[in-house]
């Protein structure tokens, strides 16, 4: 038929930068069924893996917790009150990790300053209370975001999934965990990211001094924005990536100055567990937690193929970073580093709220969706 592949050709032959609305139009009706049979199978995989990546990490965790392991909360609580009680901080974060059998090589092993030295300015319970303001802010702007983007029930849906997902910012040891404050920042500058680009920025730039981890964010950001030929944008987010290089150099430098011989090097980061392993970071710091494993499974890969129908500047962005995350987790994290996961959360979760527009684009029918289809960002 003349309007078979039509919507794939739009795709290949538009403009270059374009960004399409709902881009899962775009595609042969067979290659939207294919993704909906994957993802199924992908479900039913989750709920089993779920169960068994648990067992291997209570087994872990039995085995550190005979040896006297020290748990990872305690080792950055240790530290933020030495800093607050008023000791430098690259000599207190190495011999803390010395006295936990933790490394300080490479460089990254240990965190950037960041958390411990706003900590000695407004103590443990100040980020308690920020965690919660950037939780309250998150909703509303994933709300607002989605104004003439998504439907009422799609704008309600994120914001309650928002709220669902983010009820990490309540537990006490938020004020510890350093992915999950940066993950409730970038969460916030991804939905701020058209309409509060400041913002947006300065957020993304504060997550990242904080854990360096959340730098890919900003470099595809900044890649998506030199594609659409965006230079103000571009050059901003250029510059903010230029004074983090500064601070990670400089960070590398203090660390070095505080090795001693005989300090403890990283095995590295090849455990190649898969996409098991993202998806386990996602249910453990998340209310997923709490559902049976039959249940969670699904809800933890659909957000994915929810953002893969949105499309649009932001959905590029967010596709992107979740999708990128995910297979960096997959490849290079061990089982105990699932907490990276905090970093996605909780704007991963909104995207179950796209969910049925996904089915629905995968299985529309070319020839009748092809204005739809045309759309596109640039």
């Amino acid at each position: 038929m003349a309007g078979r592949g039509a919507g794939l050709d739009r795709l290949i032959s538009g403009r270059f930068g374009a960004l399409p609305e709902r881009p899962l139009r775009l595609f042969p009706r067979w290659a939207g069924v294919l993704l909906l049979i994957l993802t199924a199978i992908a479900c039913i995989a989750n709920a089993t893996s779920l169960q068994t990546l648990d067992q291997r990490l209570q087994t872990q965790n039995t085995a550190r917790s005979e040896e006297g392991a020290r748990v990872d909360m305690d080792l950055y609580r240790t530290i933020n009150a030495r800093v607050a009680a008023g000791e430098e901080y690259y000599a207190v974060a190495t011999d803390e990790h010395r006295r936990t059998k933790y490394p300080t090589a490479p460089f990254v092993t240990v965190r950037t300053p960041v958390l411990a030295w706003t900590t000695a300015l407004w103590d443990a319970a100040g980020w308690r209370a920020i965690a919660i303001l950037l939780w309250v802010a998150d909703i509303l702007a994933w709300h607002a975001a989605l104004k003439t983007r998504g439907s009422r029930s799609e704008r309600m849906g994120a914001a309650g999934l928002v709220a669902l997902f983010g009820v990490v910012a309540l537990i006490p040891e938020i004020a510890t965990s350093h992915e999950a404050l940066a993950g409730l920042m970038i969460s916030l500058a991804l939905a701020l990211s058209e309409r509060f680009f400041p913002a947006a920025l300065a957020l993304a730039f504060c997550a990242s001094a904080l854990r360096l981890l959340a730098v890919p964010f900003l470099l595809l950001w900044t890649a998506l924005a030199i594609l659409q030929k965006r230079w103000s944008r571009a050059m901003a987010l250029g510059a903010a990536l230029a004074v983090l290089a500064i601070g990670v150099v400089l960070h590398a430098n203090a660390v070095a100055a505080e090795r001693l011989p005989g300090d403890l090097v990283s095995e590295g980061w090849q455990a190649l567990i898969g996409p098991a392993l993202p998806l386990y970071g996602i249910n453990l710091l998340t209310i997923l937690q709490e559902l049976p494993a039959w249940i969670a499974g699904p809800l933890g890969v659909l957000p994915l193929l929810g953002w893969a129908a949105l499309g649009g500047r932001m959905g590029t962005l967010a596709l992107g970073w979740f999708a990128g995350f995910f297979l960096f987790v997959a490849l290079f994290a061990r089982l105990e580093n699932f907490y990276w996961m905090g970093l996605v959360v909780p704007a991963y979760g909104v995207g179950l709220a796209f969910v049925p527009r996904a089915i629905v684009d995968a299985l529309s029918l070319r020839e009748t969706s092809s204005d739809a289809a045309a759309t596109a960002t640039p």
